[in-house]
């Protein structure tokens, strides 16, 4: 075959040449037709198994592409469509829903992302098991590569969905807390003017309470729904040198009061963010308070009064309450281990407990918050066992009975500065039924409670001075921490 010449060459077969395998095509030389053709000879072999799974490797192939295109086209319409949703999130005011994130199902948890994720799955098996058989290498590594990719960007979608989701709902709850603190104040002021009353932080230039506001849940307390007891609040004294918020929730036992967190203000205790936290290990109930940036409590096992340094967590005092009971016995109904009950208002730093000699009734008395010796006792007519609670303001002492589930009332009052008692009946609403600890804090006249696990607060409103309560039944005022009991059976008050 001359090289000048036009060459025209016609390939009858060429089948793929394998490793291993002989040489099928021969060249043979000066075999060229009038036509310029060259004619080859090509020998096939008998056996065509290769060609048939090199065929159903390439169909396979194919095959595969197809589905990981239609994945991909799925997997951007899904991105497209949670992009849509959070930019309709973002626009609206208010969503219930965020209220209970339980009730919130996460998109990486949908149906639409379990089905697009084992698709996905089922594609890796697949082209693992291709590549492990062998032939067209390369494609396939590649397509196994896109597989992987796209499973990786599918998680990321999630995650990234599922962060954006808890950062809406952070913010959609400090918001709410916001509008609600908003709301409570309009409705603190209105109820001022309609009784002619303006109550400045720490004063006691009024009447006496007169109602509660409904409850405010601000959140779950940040160790979970287990820790069903304990309590929290802010200082109680009159002028704290900060606004301090503490959280001190009991272990799942109800009894055994460990750890405990400070917040310097109220948006980090709803972000839980900014804090403080501390092991302390031997405080017995959720009867503890703080006042002046000491927290009091009820040492463990014992009737001992403990006060701890909140600046450094340290035990600076510890001091034997004289005839006080402990260890559970005469603790509030349905509320165990509160054998002392701490209290800080206007006047000072309290103690609420029960004594044999008082045969369970309810004991007060007044404490020098530096050396917690007892400055004055006095002895009510209430049994202690029979009271959900009780809180101190302006140096009276109210107590509260459980109706139900779902109510309590404040039917009780003890004036330590008249030596006077008188029945009320202020209705208290509450979302769960146990309530623990309750502190009242003087300096934004609220209450404090912790609600089986959640934090609570409540909106004291008082009388002015000229509407102040009756008094229908008189009590000696009595000093001593074993001075003698007068039972008086108290009336209730017709309503100014």
């Amino acid at each position: 075959m001359q090289p000048s010449s036009s060459l025209l060459v016609k390939l009858l077969w060429l089948p793929l040449v394998l490793p291993g395998q002989p040489q099928l095509v021969r060249s043979m030389s000066n075999l060229v037709d009038e036509s310029g053709i060259c004619h080859c000879v090509v020998f096939l072999p008998n056996n065509s198994t290769l060609l048939q799974q090199l065929e159903q490797l390439q169909s396979a192939v194919q095959k595969l592409a197809g589905k990981y295109e239609q994945l991909m086209s799925r997997a951007n319409d899904y991105a497209r469509a949670i992009e849509e949703q959070d930019n309709q999130v973002l626009e609206m005011n208010h969503i219930p829903e965020f209220r209970n994130p339980s009730t919130v199902a996460s998109r990486d948890e949908s149906p639409a992302f379990n089905l697009l994720r084992v698709e996905l799955e089922g594609v890796q098996r697949l082209a693992s098991q291709l590549n492990v058989k062998g032939g067209a290498a390369d494609l396939l590594h590649q397509l196994q590569g896109k597989v992987t990719n796209a499973s990786l960007t599918l998680k990321l979608l999630a995650d990234t969905e599922q962060r954006s989701f808890n950062a809406l709902q952070q913010e959609v709850d400090v918001l709410e807390g916001q509008l609600s603190q908003c709301e409570r104040e309009k409705e603190q002021d209105q109820a001022s003017r309609d009784s002619g009353l303006s109550l400045a932080p720490g004063s006691c230039a009024h009447g006496g309470l007169q109602k509660v506001s409904r409850p405010f849940v601000l959140k779950l307390n940040w160790r979970g729904i287990s820790y069903k007891a304990g309590a929290w609040g802010r200082d109680s004294a009159p002028k704290p040198a900060s606004s301090l918020y503490w959280v001190a929730p009991l272990r799942a036992d109800g009894r055994y009061f460990d750890f405990y967190r400070l917040y310097k203000f109220y948006d980090d205790l709803m972000l839980l963010k900014n804090y403080e936290q501390w092991k302390m290990g031997y405080g017995d109930g959720s009867g503890n308070t703080v006042y002046n940036n000491f927290m009091y409590f009820n040492y463990y096992g014992t009737n001992d009064m403990a006060k701890v340094d909140l600046s450094s967590n340290t035990l600076v005092l510890r001091r034997p309450l004289p005839g006080a009971t402990y260890n559970n016995r005469f603790s509030y109904a349905s509320v165990p281990w509160t054998g002392l009950n701490f209290a800080g208002d206007e006047e000072g730093l309290w103690v609420i407990y029960a004594t044999e000699h008082s045969k369970g009734n309810l004991v007060i008395s007044r404490l020098n918050a530096s050396t917690l010796e007892v400055e004055k006792t006095w002895h009510t007519s209430q049994y202690k066992p029979g009271l959900s609670g009780a809180f101190m303001a302006c140096g009276v002492l109210y107590a509260l009975r459980s109706l139900s589930t779902r109510q309590e009332e404040i039917f009780y009052a003890f004036d330590t500065t008249t030596g006077q008692e008188h029945t009320l009946s202020i209705l208290l609403d509450k979302m769960l039924e146990t309530l623990h600890g309750i502190n009242y804090c003087p300096w934004d006249h609220k209450l404090y409670v912790y609600n089986d696990g959640f934090l609570v607060t409540y909106d004291l409103i008082f009388l002015t001075t000229k509407y102040q309560l009756p008094i229908r039944a008189a009590a000696k005022r009595l000093s001593g921490a074993h001075a003698p009991q007068k039972s008086i059976r108290p009336s209730r008050p017709s309503r100014p």
